[in-house]
């Protein structure tokens, strides 16, 4: 197996940390080599948070080269926009939650919000694949990463791993109530058409 890049971001408090665990015990579950690193910056005043995770024999360091991921995950589109610009290899795939958590600069009305169209334009000249998902009657935006995470594994985004390798993660990370929230909430989206 070549070497498969990974790079998460998004906003502190929207689960990249959560997220990035769960894929790396899933890569782990399915018995794949892995390695990663997290990036919190100031996640706990919604600063930026980025994840990389490395899966492949060859992964001797966490960290993705410049414009070398194969699957780029955000949680939010300003992060999706600026991961693509950074860390996207042309004919890469970029998954976004579709929403918009404000930066600071936006609210001040000194930069324009990122628009879809702004990030289908850019993967189309990287020729990168993207993948908008959202879940308007999401009761916890906290799940988000879970909505995404469901559609990763649907479309079959990171090989070989399966809906089962992802479970065993969740399994290994939560408990009681919201293990069982979580789990409803990946198996539901997960068998979406």
């Amino acid at each position: 197996m070549r070497t498969f890049n990974v790079y998460m971001t998004g906003v502190g408090g929207q689960g990249i940390g959560l997220l990035s665990e769960v894929l790396l015990r899933a890569a782990d579950h399915a018995g794949l080599t892995v390695k990663s690193v997290d990036t919190h910056g100031l996640a706990q005043r919604g600063g930026i948070v980025v994840s990389q995770l490395r899966i492949g024999p060859e992964a001797h360091s966490p960290l993705i080269p410049a414009h070398g991921a194969d699957l780029v995950v955000a949680l939010e589109r300003h992060e999706a926009l600026r991961a693509a610009h950074a860390a996207l290899k042309a004919g890469g795939v970029l998954i976004c939650y579709d929403t918009v958590w404000q930066p600071l600069a936006v609210r001040l009305g000194q930069t324009p919000e990122v628009s879809a169209e702004a990030l289908a334009e850019k993967c189309a000249t990287l020729k990168a694949r993207l993948v908008r998902v959202q879940h308007p009657d999401l009761t916890d935006a906290r799940m988000q990463n879970i909505v995404v995470l469901a559609h990763i594994q649907r479309l079959g985004l990171i090989q070989p791993l399966e809906a089962a390798h992802y479970q065993q993660a969740l399994e290994d990370l939560l408990s009681g109530r919201t293990l069982e929230k979580n789990l409803a909430l990946f198996h539901a989206e997960g068998q979406l058409a």
